[in-house]
């Protein structure tokens, strides 16, 4: 039972230290303003976020503004209301990041 506790205890140390040594620049905000339905707004999200979402509109040959509109969009149509897009944009990244680690979970 010992070597379970340390191991577990070396698991939990070492993600702390994954996440504790992570560069503040990740983390810190960034404001972007685009065009959403015909009117200007304003966006806050750590830079991490801003990174993913910049990737995800690169693959589909959009500007993140263009991607971001096109998002928005969809949930508009399909649930009729994007109460907090700043949260929508987040989840929609933690999405994609669950979405592409499923292919090396179900390989391990």
């Amino acid at each position: 039972m010992a070597n379970v506790c340390e191991k577990n205890e070396y698991m939990r140390e070492a993600m702390c230290h994954v996440y504790a040594s992570t560069e503040p620049a990740r983390y810190e905000c960034t404001t972007r303003s685009m065009r959403l339905q015909g009117s200007v707004t304003s966006v806050r999200l750590e830079n991490e976020f801003w990174e993913i979402l910049d990737q995800l509109a690169h693959d589909q040959r959009l500007s993140t503004g263009q991607f971001i509109s096109e998002l928005y969009g969809e949930v508009l149509a399909t649930k009729g209301t994007v109460p907090n897009l700043a949260s929508m944009l987040r989840v929609a990244c933690a999405v994609h990041l669950h979405i592409r680690a499923e292919p090396v979970a179900h390989s391990a």
